[in-house]
């Protein structure tokens, strides 16, 4: 009993370590985002700056790098993107899951292998094809198209686990009893049993496109366009940087990114597990 209560007590610790490891960047973000700059320069791991706590940089950074139209293109494009990846990768997966085509079984084998390319790899023959031939660079429905095409994949993956493994295909099979088409089938049995594996897909998205940098760097070139994370780069200089704004805009960058975990934070193990676990 007394090798098991230690057990349990090194493993929490341990895990309180990680805990800490893992928080303490976001942790110094905050802290500096209310220094004035000398401060961060002479001791970022102060608690309070010698000049007290200052929230001056958060309107100068919201005011500089033109943050809510920012905020409201890095909205746009995060929310249409993740409502189409859910719906697509949704209904593909529930018609591979219950439908036995060779269409079916070579559409998934080839979504699994595409996890595997980077996507670095199909940048630039992306941008050239888009820029170069169509001339459709600098449009956010080209960078919503883009990120479809990158998260469906795994989105897919998920949702096929969920789906043979959770939802009994005797319902279906009721529900095509009562007259029930295949379309009515998926919206009104099979779509509201996949919540949690929705809500993990929802934040998992989310949090990649949100926080893209590279991919709207090489589609959006017009500052009006810009989303938060290419919004930053007004506080790089060539030799240094305005690390008090700069803080204070990372700051205004997580927040609401952060609210959405928090909201579905509660499904997002249910969902993993679920859509982890193969029927």
């Amino acid at each position: 009993m007394k090798n098991q209560k230690n057990k349990y007590g090194v493993k929490f610790w341990g895990l309180s370590m990680v805990f800490l490891l893992y928080i303490l960047p976001f942790f110094m973000v905050v802290i500096n985002s209310l220094k004035e700059k000398k401060d961060i320069i002479r001791n970022p791991l102060a608690l309070i700056g010698e000049h007290g706590v200052t929230f001056s940089n958060f309107v100068d950074a919201a005011e500089k790098m033109d943050f809510f139209r920012a905020l409201a293109n890095s909205l746009f494009i995060t929310s249409i993107s993740t409502i189409l990846i859910v719906l697509f990768s949704s209904m593909a997966a529930y018609i591979m899951s219950r439908k036995n085509w060779l269409a079916c079984r070579g559409l998934f084998l080839l979504m699994i292998l595409s996890l595997a390319i980077p996507f670095q790899v199909l940048m630039i023959p992306l941008v050239s094809i888009y820029g170069v031939i169509f001339h459709i660079l600098n449009h956010r429905t080209t960078l919503i198209f883009m990120h479809i095409g990158f998260c469906v994949s795994m989105s897919s993956f998920l949702f096929y686990g969920t789906i043979k493994s959770t939802i009994p295909i005797e319902l279906e099979e009721a529900a095509s009893i009562d007259g029930c088409g295949q379309f009515q089938i998926f919206r009104k049995i099979v779509f509201p049993l996949l919540k949690p594996t929705i809500a993990t897909t929802i934040i998992i998205n989310a949090l990649n496109i949100w926080n893209d940098y590279l991919l709207p760097s090489l589609i959006l070139t017009d500052s009006k366009m810009q989303t938060l994370p290419i919004a930053t780069r007004v506080f790089y200089g060539a030799f240094s940087a305005d690390l008090g704004l700069l803080m204070a805009a990372l700051v205004l960058m997580i927040v609401p990114i952060l609210i959405l975990y928090l909201f579905l934070q509660r499904h997002i193990i249910d969902g993993v597990v679920a859509g982890a676990v193969k029927g």
